[in-house]
C-alpha cells in the first residue's frame, strides 16, 4: 500500500483520509490491489471463483410520446374534497383556478384497464394559450400521495397565474401556491404566481422573460434544506439579472403546514439548513476571538497553516484541521479590515465579519474538503502578487482576496464539521443495533 495514505478501519468499513473516500472490503481490494471485481471477490473468498453480477438486459427505449393532458373526469367532486376539506385551501381560490381551466380532475385507467385513478391536474399554458405542462397530484388521503409531471411537459410553462402588479411569487408546488393565496387573500389576483413543480428555475425565468413588468420576485420555497438551498441559488441568479428579490418563509415546513397549524392540526415543523447552523456557531466563535488577532498576516503565514491542515487531514486529526482553518479565517479577516482601513474605507472588522456570515451560500459548498483546500491554496498564492508597493485599486483587490481566503476557510470548517457529525451519527447507529 502507498505510504502516503492513512486508512481508518471500523468493523467491515474503511476510510482513506487523504482521498476522502471509503467503502467495504471489495472496494478496498479493488482500489489498493488493482484487481477487477471478480478478482477481488476471488481473493476475499480464498481462491473460490466469484461470479460477476450480470444486470438484466436493458429495455429498449420507447419513443417519446408528445405531451397530452390526462383524460378529464365528468366532475371535480374529489378535487374539491381533497383541496378544500383535506388540504384546507379556500373554496373560492380552488373555484377560480377551476373556472380558468388551470385545474381539473382526471380519470385515468391502469394499463390493464382494471383500475381507475383520479388526480388533481394543474395545467400550465404558454403565451398563446396552448397547454404545455401538467402536474398531477393524487387525491387519496391514505399513505404518501402520488405527485409528478406528465410526460413530455415543457418545464418553462408550469402552473401559474398572471396579475397586473410587478410582483412574482415563486413556489415549489401548486398546492403551496394555493395555500399561500389562502393565507394572503388580499388583492391576490393582482399579483403573479408560479409553481416550479420541482426546484428548477425554468418557469420563473420564462415568466420574467414574457412579462417585463415583473421586476420583483418573492421566493416562497419550502422551509427545509432543499428549499433553502434553492432559494439562495435563485436569489443570486436574480440579482445577477438585476431583478429585485425577497424571500418569504413559512413558519412550518411549507405554506400548507401553516394552514394546518392555523386550524389547530399537527403540522410538520420547519427544517433549518444544517450548514447554516454550523456557520452560525463558527462565525460566533470567530467574532468572539478575532478582536485579539494581529493583522500582520502574509502569504507565508497562511501557507504554513494550510500545510499543517493538510497534514492533520492526512492523519485523520480533524480537530487540528479545524483549528488551522479557523485561524486562517481570523488572520484573513483582520488583514482585510487592515487594508480597508488604510484606504479609509467604511468596511471595518465588524463589517468584514458580517460579510463572511451573510456571503456564505450552501449551494456553493457541496464538494470535498480536499477541493476546498486546493481553492485556498490558489488564493493564498495570489497574495504573492501583492508583496510590493500597491496602488489604491490593487489594495482593494488585496482586501477582497483576504476575504475570499476567509470564505474558503469557513466553508472548509463547515464541511469538516458536517463530516464529523455524520461519523458520530453512523457510530451511534452501529452501537444501537
Amino acid at each position: 500500500m502507498a505510504s502516503d495514505h492513512s486508512i481508518t478501519v471500523r468493523g467491515n468499513e474503511w476510510y482513506d483520509h487523504s482521498a476522502e473516500s471509503g467503502g467495504y472490503a471489495i472496494d478496498f481490494v479493488r482500489q489498493f490491489y488493482g484487481l477487477t471485481f471478480p478478482e477481488a471477490v476471488t481473493m476475499l473468498l480464498g481462491g473460490e471463483q466469484g461470479e460477476v453480477y450480470r444486470p438484466a438486459s436493458q429495455k429498449k427505449q420507447e419513443a417519446k410520446q408528445p405531451f397530452a393532458l390526462p383524460n378529464p373526469h365528468s366532475d371535480m367532486r374529489r378535487v374539491y374534497a381533497y383541496l378544500v376539506k383535506t388540504r384546507l385551501i379556500d373554496r373560492e381560490v380552488v373555484s377560480y383556478f377551476a373556472k380558468a381551466k388551470l385545474l381539473y380532475e382526471s380519470c385515468e385507467k391502469s394499463k390493464d384497464s382494471m383500475k381507475e385513478y383520479h388526480n388533481a391536474v394543474f395545467v400550465g399554458y404558454d403565451e398563446n394559450g396552448v397547454p404545455r405542462h401538467a402536474h398531477k397530484r393524487g387525491l387519496y388521503t391514505e399513505g404518501t400521495g402520488f405527485k409528478g409531471n406528465v410526460d413530455s411537459c415543457d418545464p418553462a410553462y408550469s402552473f401559474h397565474h398572471i396579475g397586473t402588479s410587478n410582483h412574482l411569487y415563486v413556489f415549489e408546488a401548486p398546492i403551496d401556491l394555493l395555500s399561500y393565496i389562502t393565507l394572503h387573500p388580499n388583492d391576490w389576483r393582482n399579483h403573479s404566481y408560479v409553481a416550479l413543480c420541482g426546484v428548477s428555475e425554468y418557469a420563473m425565468l420564462k415568466m420574467l422573460e414574457l412579462h417585463p413588468n415583473l421586476n420583483h420576485v418573492v421566493l416562497c420555497l419550502d422551509h427545509d434544506e432543499a428549499g433553502i438551498e434553492a432559494s439562495e441559488k435563485y436569489h443570486d441568479l436574480l440579482i445577477e439579472k438585476c431583478v429585485s428579490c425577497d424571500r418569504d418563509l413559512s413558519i412550518h415546513k411549507d405554506w400548507n403546514e401553516d394552514i394546518k397549524a392555523n386550524h389547530g392540526l399537527p403540522a410538520i415543523p420547519a427544517e433549518e439548513h444544517p450548514q447554516h447552523l454550523i456557520r452560525d456557531e463558527i462565525c460566533r466563535e470567530l467574532t468572539e476571538t478575532s478582536m485579539t488577532v494581529k493583522s500582520n498576516c502574509s502569504a507565508n503565514t497562511l501557507s504554513a497553516l494550510l500545510v499543517k491542515a493538510r497534514s492533520h487531514l492526512h492523519w485523520g486529526q480533524f480537530s487540528g484541521v479545524d483549528e488551522c482553518l479557523r485561524e486562517m479565517c481570523r488572520l484573513s479577516m483582520a488583514a482585510a479590515a487592515r487594508e480597508y482601513r488604510q484606504m479609509d474605507h467604511s468596511r471595518n472588522l465588524s463589517t468584514v465579519q458580517s460579510r463572511l456570515h451573510s456571503g456564505f451560500r450552501t449551494y456553493e459548498n457541496r464538494g470535498h474538503l480536499k477541493t476546498r483546500l486546493d481553492l485556498l491554496e490558489s488564493d493564498i498564492m495570489a497574495l504573492q502578487g501583492f508583496e510590493r508597493v500597491v496602488t489604491a485599486g490593487e489594495k482593494e483587490k488585496l482586501a477582497e482576496c483576504y476575504e475570499r481566503i476567509a470564505s474558503h476557510g469557513l466553508k472548509g470548517a463547515i464541511l469538516l464539521e458536517k463530516y464529523r457529525q455524520k461519523m458520530e451519527q453512523t457510530q451511534e447507529m452501529k452501537l444501537s443495533m
